[in-house]
């Protein structure tokens, strides 16, 4: 079984890979904010910890911790974020450690992780490759208003918190240039998945 870690900017087409990989090929495929909200579930390894640490107040009525509420607590107070990466990071590390090993003992051929702090959290330490999904910044930034209807502020503020272009392609094995159509993307990603066929 072949490990891929697959990592980018915002904006930078990370989803259709993915979508492009779970459809067309062998594979197990982890998002790691997706895995993240599952484990800041009720009786999952990250809920109680995070009440813990922040108190009640991340609730919602039900009892679920509130997604606005614990994101616009982090981006406002750096200690509070410190606190949820330290609980939920390696959490979230855990559960993709033990993904793979049981998709491995399948026989399952691909198993690919995406994780915007791929590269801050070591994950190339424990997958076979790391992909970088390269689309220059107008493109982005165009994709990001229409898609997400996000403000040029918004988009400023989410850049500047994450790798440079150099940072992502100092540490990754393959980029995909994402710039053009979906197909050109496919063609590109067929190309590295077919070298293991």
């Amino acid at each position: 079984m072949k490990s891929i870690g697959i990592t980018g900017g915002v904006g930078s087409g990370k989803t259709e890979v993915l979508t492009f990989i779970t459809a067309h090929y062998d594979a197990r495929v982890i998002v790691a904010d997706i895995a993240a909200k599952e484990l800041e579930q009720p009786g999952q390894p990250c809920y109680r910890k995070l009440v813990e640490a922040l108190g009640d107040g991340i609730l919602d009525a039900e009892g679920l911790i509130d997604a606005k509420t614990l994101s616009g607590l982090i981006f406002s107070d750096a200690k509070a974020l410190a606190q949820v990466n330290a609980i939920v990071h390696p959490a979230v590390k855990h559960y993709i450690l033990e993904a793979m090993e049981e998709e491995r003992n399948k026989g399952t051929k691909y198993f690919v992780v995406e994780a915007a702090l791929l590269i801050e959290e070591d994950y190339q330490d424990i997958l076979d490759e790391m992909w970088y999904i390269y689309v220059s910044e107008p493109v982005r930034r165009k994709r990001l208003k229409e898609s997400r209807g996000y403000s040029d502020q918004k988009i400023d503020s989410i850049m500047a918190a994450q790798k440079t272009d150099a940072e992502f392609r100092s540490v990754c094995d393959h980029v995909i240039d994402n710039n053009d159509s979906i197909e050109e993307m496919q063609k590109q990603v067929g190309a590295l998945l077919t070298e293991d066929a």
